[in-house]
């Protein structure tokens, strides 16, 4: 693959439009200014990070996630474009490796766009509606590719949909992101049948040819098999690591902040980053602070620049490797060895403290029970929307979904795109309200 090729600022759906712009604001810098000012954008701050959206303790939600993955992504990715340049200075499209900092930072605000309510969870829930729920009785009535979408649901594939297609009454091209961003968000360039066994893959089988255009227009490599599978566009790769250290660092400093884990663990976790020399003067800094939060946002803001240097250098360091298709894991895997084995600790306490603390296990299955009674209830309804009931509950989609689409397979679709699309809040007040647990009736 090549840099010239992969930075191409033409726009999905306006190709026959597309003339240079003047002034400061490059595309790809409007493309993150046209994800800030829209509404799913907007709408992730009200779905759930890990923690329960918050009450009287402010945790993260997707939003303000998306705002943090994007400022990481935004100084990892001109760490590696301050090297390449100089490495690749005699090469006449140099000038284009400047853009990295402004396709990242607009990928790692779209990168959770496509996720449903009540977190991961929630994807699980669309998926397993379909694999062991009401939902398996739809089976014989699609295709083996339309299946395999639907029971591998993911997020990062409704991303790439939620921007690419055109929704009723929307313009061609959906968001009409420009070609490299739309590659930077796609962390697994394969369709829903090379999933193997699991919820991971990059495109629906409805946009499997969007996909392979952009792909092919940015000279993605395409990986020969019973398939369609590329390589990763080489953004994807600081993207990704941008979001490993948010949710991995700022989850532990969440769960500090609600006495999941106590103050003096987070410290020694958190030291473990660094040598002991460097470990000791940071204990000194520590000292003058007697708020514990303040102790650690003071650690997590190191430890985040010290991995933000790590994933630039492994980088940097498997360029070629990158560009060829073959560079396998993530960057986390390439970093040094303190760092990564300090990486590797918050991952385990995490896992054991805060993904199956009771606070969380409560929201999943809440959460489950929620979007498997909403999507039971809709695709009922699209399947016969002759019923009296059906009538009713098909009035209350929003207009921009095709609950009336030629085939069953747009119908379900649009019955996703609306249950994915919607809040927690949003969820559960449609969830209430269709037990009648909420009915307002006026004396």
């Amino acid at each position: 693959m090549e840099w010239n090729k992969l930075i191409c600022d033409t726009r999905f759906g306006l190709e026959d439009y597309h003339n240079p712009r003047k002034g400061q604001r490059s595309d790809f810098t409007r493309d993150y200014d046209r994800l800030v000012f829209s509404s799913p954008f907007r709408r992730l701050q009200n779905k759930t990070q890990v923690f329960p959206l918050p009450g009287s303790i402010f945790v993260h939600n997707r939003l303000t996630h998306s705002i943090e993955v994007a400022c990481v992504g935004r100084s990892l990715a001109n760490e590696v474009s301050l090297v390449l340049k100089e490495r690749h200075c005699d090469k006449p499209w140099v000038h284009k490796l400047d853009a990295f900092g402004e396709i990242v930072a607009a990928g790692c605000l779209a990168h959770d766009l496509g996720n449903p309510p009540f977190g991961h969870s929630g994807e699980k829930a669309i998926s397993t509606f379909f694999s062991e729920g009401a939902g398996r009785e739809l089976q014989g009535s699609l295709s083996a590719e339309q299946w395999s979408d639907l029971v591998h649901f993911d997020g990062n594939a409704n991303a790439f949909r939620l921007l690419t297609h055109q929704f009723n009454g929307r313009r061609p091209g959906g968001f009409a992101m420009t070609y490299s961003t739309l590659a930077s968000i796609v962390k697994y360039p394969y369709e829903s049948t090379l999933a193997s066994g699991k919820n991971k893959f990059g495109f629906f089988s409805s946009e499997k040819e969007s996909f392979e255009k952009v792909a092919t227009t940015l000279g993605m490599k395409r990986i020969e098999c019973n398939g369609v599978r590329y390589a990763r566009h080489p953004l994807v790769y600081l993207v990704e690591a941008a979001d490993d250290i948010c949710y991995e660092v700022m989850d532990i400093e969440d769960a500090h902040k609600l006495g999941i884990i106590e103050s003096g663990r987070v410290i020694d976790l958190m030291l473990g980053f660094f040598d002991k020399e460097r470990a000791a003067k940071m204990r000194t800094i520590m000292d003058r602070l007697d708020d514990p939060n303040e102790k650690i946002a003071y650690l997590r803001s190191s430890v985040i620049g010290v991995l933000v240097q790590e994933c630039a250098d492994a980088f940097v360091a498997n360029e070629e490797a990158i560009l060829a298709g073959e560079f396998s894991g993530c960057l986390i895997d390439h970093i040094r060895p303190l760092a990564r084995e300090g990486y590797r600790n918050c991952a385990a306490l995490s896992w054991d403290k805060i993904y199956r603390a009771p606070d969380v296990v409560e929201i999943e299955l809440a959460g489950t029970s929620i979007i498997t009674f909403l999507m039971e209830k809709l695709i009922h309804a699209v399947r016969y929307p002759g019923l009296n009931y059906s009538m009713l509950l098909l009035s209350k989609v929003p207009q921009q979904y095709d609950v009336n689409a030629p085939d069953l397979y747009g119908k379900i679709q649009a019955v996703v795109d609306h249950v994915s699309g919607m809040t927690d809040v949003y969820a559960l007040d449609l969830y209430r309200r269709l037990n009648g647990m909420s009915l307002k009736i006026n004396n």
